[in-house]
């Protein structure tokens, strides 16, 4: 073999060396943002001490080694035999190793910051939108709710200098926790991800009806703030920071006439209160269940915005109970059925129905911030489809546009769509089951001809009365025959 074989063969050698040591480093890199784990206690460094590391990646705390010596100690262990199997050790450790020694870093928890970076991380009060900013950017994704909109950005705004600024000469804000309250495919969501996502901060979403009281089947309450923890990638200072949604809120309304133990509904209630007003909570690492195997970490839920969300269904017939006791017999007397057409009915509520509903008192005391969001109308649905910034009408649009097809929708279309969805009574979420629904035949035979060059979505063909008009490329529009489709 020659030297310049020998020289290729050394260099090439180098070379993997070389993206082998670069990719130990960078995994190296990553393993330092996380708090070593106690492999026996599963405790994090920030709470069991300095670990001591073993070979195999595998970490013990000080309490625990010490708990080991101590068993040592006070056993009989033939010290010569142990001696002498000392070299199968690292057979071991590395059987340790293969058993799952290493812990995922969905279960670790993010290395404090230091004072350089708290200082860094710090909201500045002159980066927090205005209220009337908030709102504008809202404005372009979420159709109508103004009201609502108006409300959550001087909540929101209010809750972000009170996190900024800690306090304002001793006087301690409280915070501006909310309870949104409106009809199903509303948009109560949709607006809690938009402002997260406008925000900047970590988001998350649960649903109230998995919620149970501490020792039953189901998550435990402290699941929605290991839920942010994961939204935080493990940073817990940054989850103390971030927004929790939860949804479903009516169904852990105090149940009625029951005679077993209210495990998931009053319970759940009175178990979030010092979750709502901030607290110190124990939660789980990577897990929404408390156990010996899951690592676990202190949030103080002071600075972390709550909004709770539900469609409250029978909330319109407590509200008109009440509003029709003011009835009473006399020409001046309100009718009974003054209320029944009444479409902004819970716009009307107050405490006292929520209170009438199931909802404890204590519990409505700390969501001070109550607004109701408003059902959506036929004009309110065509603007849903083709207004916002990720209107669905944009998104097929754009899909066809891949394929260099233009795709229009005319307006008799839109309004035809708007009703379909209004008998569906779901709101919003109706519209894209509609349109995927006539979609459907389009996208499967546009790919088949390279000549088309546009599609015109008519009413006539919501309404199943004829077909979509199609154009090649330089030719007018023709109608396109459903039935032949199909076929």
């Amino acid at each position: 073999m020659s030297n310049k074989d020998n020289t290729d063969i050394t260099d090439t050698n180098n070379m993997d060396n070389f993206e082998d040591t670069k990719t130990s480093a960078s995994q190296n890199n990553k393993t330092d943002e996380y708090e070593k784990v106690c492999y026996i206690c599963r405790r994090s460094e920030s709470k069991a001490g300095k670990m001591i590391g073993m070979p195999g990646n595998i970490y013990v705390c000080p309490d625990c080694m010490q708990k080991t010596f101590d068993s040592i100690n006070n056993s009989n262990i033939d010290y010569d035999d142990l001696m002498n199997n000392m070299s199968n050790m690292g057979g071991m450790f590395n059987g340790f190793n293969m058993m799952g020694a290493n812990i995922p870093n969905k279960q670790k928890v993010k290395k404090k910051k230091t004072e350089e970076e708290k200082i860094k991380d710090r909201i500045d009060l002159r980066n927090i939108p205005a209220p009337h900013e908030i709102k504008h950017m809202l404005d372009e994704y979420v159709i109508g709710q103004d009201y609502a909109k108006k409300i959550m950005s001087v909540a929101v705004y209010n809750h972000y200098k009170r996190v900024a600024t800690n306090t304002m000469d001793e006087i301690e804000i409280e915070k501006s926790n909310m309870l949104m309250i409106g009809p199903t495919g509303s948009g109560k969501t949709y607006l809690v991800k938009t402002l997260a996502k406008l925000l900047q901060v970590p988001l998350a979403i649960t649903d109230a009806t998995s919620l149970t009281e501490a020792g039953y089947i189901g998550d435990d309450i402290e699941s929605v703030v290991s839920k942010l923890l994961q939204a935080a990638d493990n940073d817990v200072e940054k989850a103390e920071k971030g927004i929790i949604f939860i949804d479903e809120i009516d169904k852990i309304a105090k149940k009625k006439e029951t005679r077993s133990r209210d495990v998931s509904g009053e319970s759940v209630q009175q178990g979030m209160l010092k979750l709502l007003e901030g607290s110190d909570v124990e939660v789980p690492v990577g897990a929404t269940s408390k156990n010996a195997m899951v690592p676990q970490v202190t949030v103080n839920t002071r600075n972390i915005l709550f909004i709770c969300g539900g469609a409250f269904p029978d909330l319109e017939d407590i509200i008109k109970s009440r509003l029709n006791k003011q009835s009473s017999i006399g020409f001046n007397a309100d009718l009974k059925d003054k209320y029944d057409n009444d479409k902004d009915i819970l716009s009307k509520v107050e405490v006292e129905d929520l209170r009438e509903f199931g909802m404890i008192p204590e519990f409505l005391g700390r969501l001070p911030i109550i607004f109701t969001l408003s059902g959506l109308d036929k004009n309110m649905l065509v603007k849903i489809m083709k207004e916002p910034k990720n209107a669905i009408l944009k998104q097929y649009q754009k899909l066809l546009e891949l394929d260099e097809v233009k795709l229009e929708f005319d307006d008799e279309a839109l309004e035809a769509i708007a009703e379909k969805a209004i008998k569906k009574d779901t709101g919003a979420r109706a519209l894209r089951s509609i349109i995927e629904e006539f979609m459907m035949d389009i996208m499967f035979e546009i790919p088949k001809d390279s000549n088309i060059g546009k599609v015109v979505i008519t009413g006539d063909y919501i309404n199943k009365k004829g077909g979509p008009l199609i154009s090649m490329r330089g030719q007018e529009l023709l109608p396109m025959q459903r039935e032949a489709q199909c076929n």
